[in-house]
This record gives C-alpha cells, sequence and structure tokens, in this order.
C-alpha cells in the first residue's frame, strides 16, 4: 500500500456557464470558475487483478507430456491445459478391468448354482458322478440318512444348510464385483488427475513447467485467470473504510495511458491485517480497460472524518498541458488572457476537474474552441 496523497474529493458541481459554454463548443467561450463542496479523500496504490485466477497444480507424480499453449493463449473451460505421463495407470486399468470381468463371471456361476440347489436339492437328487458308478452309488448310501444306523438326519435341514451355502457363496463373489469396481473407478480418478482442465474460460498467465519436466503431487503447472473483466486490488487503512460501502463508485487512475474510469466496490474482506491494519477492497473496472493483471493502478477513498471545504472546479477542456505543468487562461481586467499555472486534483466526471491551488472561485477563464 502506497499512500500517493491526501487531497479534497469533490462529491457536488457547480458551474457558472457564460456565453453559452459547451464541452464540444468549436468557438472560443468564457466561463466563471465555479465551486463545488468537497470531502476530504485519500489516494491510494493498488494492482489490477483478474476477476478470477487459479493456480493448476499436480495430483499425481510423473512426466509433462503436452502443454496446451503458451502463456497468453487463450482457451475454453474445459480444454485440456497439461498432461501428465498415464502408461503406468493405463496398464493399471487394464488388469482391473480383467479382475472386474472374472469377478462379474464368478457371480454368475454362483448365481447358477444357487438357482440348482433351489429347484433341485442335493440331499433329494444325488448329483451322480459320470463314469464313477462306485462313488456314486456310495455318495447316493450316504446321503440317504435312513440307510444310515442310528442316523437321526433332517434332509429340510440340510437342504437349508444348503441354500445358505450357495447364497453366501453368491454374496462373496458380488463383494469382489464390488472391490473390483471400487479400484477400477479409484483408477480412473488417477487417471483424470493426469490431466489439467480449465476450469472456466480464460488465459494462461503463467506456466512455471515445460514438457518433459518431472513434477511431484502439489507442484504448481500453470496459473489460468479469466482477465475479460478486470479489478483493482488495494489495501485500505481499517480509519478509512467507514467511507466505503459494497457498490459505491469511487474514482481510479491506471497506470497505463493515465487512465481516468469509474471504480466499483465489489468486495470488502471481513477482517483486517493484524499487522498492517488494513482491510483489502477489490474493485470492479468497466469492461475494455486498457492494460492488464499485474499493472499499477490508484483508487481515491473518501475520508469521512476530514472536515469539507470548497475547492474551484473547471471545464477539462480549459486546462492546456505544456510539457508536464497544466495551466489555463485567465482573463484579467481588461479581458486579456494571460496564462497562469495550476494544480489539477481529481476528475469530477467526464467533463469537469478540480483545482487544488493557482485558480479562485468567480475567475473568468477562456476556453478555446477544440473539435471533437
Amino acid at each position: 500500500m502506497s499512500i500517493i496523497s491526501r487531497m479534497k474529493f469533490p462529491f457536488y458541481l457547480s458551474l457558472t456557464l457564460l456565453t453559452g459554454w459547451s464541452a464540444q463548443a468549436q468557438a472560443d467561450s468564457v466561463i466563471t470558475v465555479g465551486v463545488a463542496s468537497h470531502g476530504g479523500a485519500v489516494i491510494l496504490g493498488g494492482s489490477v487483478i483478474p476477476l478470477k485466477e487459479v493456480t493448476l497444480s499436480a495430483q499425481i507424480p510423473g512426466r509433462v507430456v503436452s502443454i496446451a499453449g503458451e502463456e497468453g493463449d487463450e482457451f475454453a473451460a474445459g480444454t485440456v491445459l497439461v498432461s501428465i505421463n498415464d502408461d503406468d495407470l493405463q496398464a493399471k486399468k487394464a488388469a482391473a478391468e480383467a479382475q472386474l470381468s472374472s469377478a462379474q463371471n464368478a457371480v454368475q456361476n454362483a448365481q447358477v448354482q444357487y438357482n440348482r440347489e433351489l429347484w433341485n436339492p442335493r440331499v433329494y437328487n444325488p448329483r451322480p458322478m459320470a463314469g464313477m458308478g462306485m462313488p456314486s452309488m456310495f455318495d447316493g448310501f450316504f446321503d440317504n440318512n435312513n440307510m444310515m444306523p442310528g442316523s437321526n438326519g433332517n434332509k429340510s435341514i440340510e437342504r437349508h444348510a444348503d441354500l445358505v451355502t450357495q447364497g453366501t457363496q453368491v454374496a462373496s463373489a458380488r463383494s469382489r464385483v464390488t472391490e473390483a469396481e471400487s479400484g477400477l473407478r479409484a483408477i480412473n480418478a488417477k487417471l483424470r488427475d493426469t490431466k489439467a482442465i480449465a476450469p472456466f474460460e480464460g488465459v494462461i498467465m503463467k506456466k512455471m513447467v515445460e514438457i518433459g519436466d518431472t513434477v511431484q503431487p502439489g507442484q504448481p503447472l500453470i496459473i489460468f485467470s479469466y482477465s475479460k473483466f478486470l479489478r483493482i486490488q488495494a489495501e485500505v487503512p481499517a480509519r478509512l473504510m467507514p467511507g466505503l460501502k459494497k457498490g459505491m463508485v469511487v474514482p481510479a487512475r491506471l497506470d497505463v495511458g493515465n487512465t481516468l474510469i469509474n471504480a466499483r466496490v465489489a468486495q470488502i474482506s471481513p477482517v483486517a491485517d493484524s499487522h498492517q491494519h488494513t482491510v483489502t477492497v477489490k474493485f470492479d473496472l468497466p469492461e475494455g480497460v486498457p492494460g492488464g493483471p499485474g499493472m499499477y493502478a490508484e483508487v481515491m477513498i473518501p475520508d469521512v472524518s476530514s472536515p469539507t471545504r470548497a475547492l474551484p472546479v473547471v471545464p477539462i477542456t480549459a486546462i492546456y498541458k505544456n510539457g508536464s505543468l497544466p495551466s489555463v487562461q485567465v482573463l484579467d481586467e481588461e479581458n486579456k488572457p494571460k496564462m497562469r499555472l495550476v494544480r489539477i486534483g481529481e476528475v469530477v466526471d467526464e467533463d469537469t476537474v478540480t483545482i487544488l491551488s493557482g485558480l479562485k472561485p468567480g475567475e473568468r477563464i477562456l476556453v478555446r474552441g477544440r473539435s471533437k
């Protein structure tokens, strides 16, 4: 934060016009300097920032294999900006897909066995073993509980136990399918992490890696921003905050071309910096302003604790700039114009500006006719 100067800020304008003066007049005209009641204000330095900005970082370790473009290139939302080599993950994905297919086949087989037990119980219909007559006979002998001396078996209980066993195998097979699907989803998530995707329409502001670099999780890749609309970010002293509220418009100046514009208070931080005792405030700029993020800017913050006083105001077209010294032509008692140096304040609107020194209210000045 840099406080450039302290001056009186004009809130109302009162001009007395003579001989039909107009800002677009072609002929010379004479006006009487008017006054306006102004409160105090402080000019603060700030920086132009984009409306939105993100730093895209690596989520997995690997080697950078592609970058969509260079700094300053524009891309639509959803564009893959940076890609990391995924050969190892692709191999793991193929293995996971094979595991899932095997688990699905196991479910199908377990379900068939369960259905067979349900509709063709083993205890009532012993399963013969093809080509093995003697073992089949023994199976039938031991399965028939009534043929066993002293046997108290119950075929209904045995059938229930067989169904539970087959049902357990079906549930186990389905669990293995769920496990395989979860593993495949985890691999697909890691595959998505191999690509840094543009979250919105914007511009690459800065590249931190090049193709062939090996990156680790958390390492920044690029800075991507939406800079169609710009903002000014300034650190405002806490004592000036009573003069600011969200939505109000304040004068601002961009360092590029010395552009004077109006900025709207867009965001006020809810907490102050404990060391500097300042509050971060962001001001929206009109669309199409010159320059870009990072350039220097100034905003004028009203100081409600400062007493008010009257300052002269004149048309901007009355100001002559010879080098870096502004001046106006003041008419003397004989109505002859004489050049006088003045100190310019802030712009009131598109046509008028305040004068801090060099001119008094009631004096007459000459405005030369100028073309549009």
